[in-house]
């Protein structure tokens, strides 16, 4: 394991080589300067981890060492050493970018305390980088598995309006990916090291809207214990992804046109406004403008939310995805199980490119994922597919077989038998039902009451 390697710059030589024997003592690669200039020059020929510096020293001072490290590089750690007068000027550094001091005459278990806090920060910073890496490669652009020309549309007008400061509306059903394409749009944006906040409308209470959004103040209603940073506030200077747009309640529609027109809050029970600068991208897999018709869905807002549309089309009006995609899935979820399934078979994919999708890519990816799970041999088979049992007789099925009637009443019957089924399947979970359904929890609830059901 390689050493953590410390500079110490100090011009009094017996307090230099004290701290210098008790480090090297702890394993730690220490190289010592009696002044900032050879210190500084220490540095740019040899990189060290943390860097401990007197404030005071004859000629340049800790803060030439400061400023001149950090130029180097600007995530190395500056400790800086000073005497009991000298603290105001030291504190004062680490507003300039120092990340700690420690007072004359140095306690040792202080100063191994420091290093172990510094240690634990370039730690993180170095798991964040990889962190950020990872998501990057997720869900960039070219990582977005397609080769419909519908698909080669979307992410050409996505790639167009991304680095642009435009609001986004995506509109597709769901399981589409929409979600996915907001993440690709902020990645790349000029944003892309600045927060991508999700906030998902159709799993939020009526109550606890302007809250989630905007944040409260301490006391602002009963049970608000302390104060809360809104959605709003996380995404500053990034991106905030509000996910089915359409079910937020009309009364917080007018609270959400100011803060996106001007770019201005107010936490809940606060008086004072907050200027934010968020970029805000949209999703929703309802039809707004019939919305704005019944007076549902403010028309105002709707046209700031709407500055660019990208429409993501089902997987059945893009089924020369299913293919890879269907590829993708297994090398996954192979890798994830420990198992070596390399393809489908000709009549698997025969069957997968007969299906319809109604939940679309995320119906794929779990009918692919079971698939890989249940297998027995190296090659997904029709065996292995057999919740698509059904396929060849639906298509089979003639317009003989179906009795006419009210084009109404029998839309509601299907509807009420498919909420009955989905409840049965959930044991009676809404949000479970809400999900097999591909709806919104709040659209269920809605029918559960029109049709009279438990």
């Amino acid at each position: 394991m390689e050493k953590y390697r410390v500079i110490l710059i100090d011009d009094e030589e017996n307090q230099r080589e004290s701290l210098a024997g008790f480090l090297r003592k702890k394993k730690f690669d220490v190289k010592t300067a009696a002044s900032a200039d050879e210190g500084l020059e220490l540095f740019k020929k040899s990189p060290a981890d943390i860097i401990f510096t007197d404030f005071k020293m004859a000629g340049k001072t800790g803060e030439d060492v400061l400023t001149g490290a950090l130029e180097i590089d600007p995530a190395v750690p500056v400790i800086i050493m000073t005497a009991f007068g000298s603290i105001e000027g030291a504190v004062s550094l680490m507003k300039k970018g120092a990340f700690d001091y420690l007072q004359k005459p140095i306690e040792l278990e202080e100063l191994m305390m420091i290093i172990d806090r510094a240690r634990e920060r370039q730690n993180l910073i170095s798991e964040n980088i990889r962190l950020k890496k990872q998501i990057s490669e997720k869900y960039s652009f070219a990582n977005i598995i397609s080769q419909s020309g519908e698909m080669e549309e979307v992410l050409n007008i996505a790639g167009r309006v991304a680095p642009s400061k435009a609001s986004v509306m995506i509109r597709g059903e769901s399981g589409t990916g929409k979600e996915l394409i907001a993440r690709a749009i902020h990645l790349a944006s000029d944003r892309q090291d600045k927060p991508f906040i999700v906030v998902n409308c159709a799993a939020m209470p009526d109550t606890l809207f302007e809250s989630e959004l905007f944040g409260h103040e301490k006391g602002a209603y009963t049970g608000a214990n302390t104060q809360r940073i809104g959605k709003f506030e996380l995404a500053d200077g990034g991106t905030l992804f509000i996910d089915e747009v359409g079910d937020i309640p009309l009364q917080i529609q007018v609270k959400l046109l100011r803060a996106v027109q001007f770019g201005q809050i107010e936490r809940l029970g606060g008086n004072r406004t907050i200027d934010l600068d968020v970029r805000i991208i949209t999703a929703t897999n309802r039809n707004l403008e019939e919305m704005i018709k019944e007076n549902e869905f403010r028309e105002d807002l709707y046209y700031r939310f709407n500055v660019v549309q990208v429409n993501i089309p089902p997987l059945r009006k893009r089924k020369s995805d299913i293919p890879l995609l269907a590829e993708h899935f297994i090398g996954k979820y192979s890798d994830i199980d420990g198992k070596r399934i390399s393809s489908l078979s000709k009549e698997a994919l025969e069957k997968l490119m007969r299906y319809e999708f109604p939940g679309n890519v995320r119906e794929l990816e779990n009918i692919v994922q079971r698939a890989v799970v249940m297998s027995r041999s190296e090659i997904v088979t029709t065996k292995d597919l057999p919740m698509l049992s059904g396929v060849e007789a639906e298509e089979n099925c003639s317009l003989n077989d179906i009795q006419t009637g009210d084009l109404n009443q029998k839309v509601e019957e299907l509807e009420m038998n498919l909420i009955r089924k989905a409840l049965d399947e959930s044991g009676g979970n809404q949000v479970k039902a809400a999900d097999i359904l591909n709806i919104s929890e709040r659209t269920l609830r809605y029918k559960l009451t029109k049709y009279g059901l438990k």
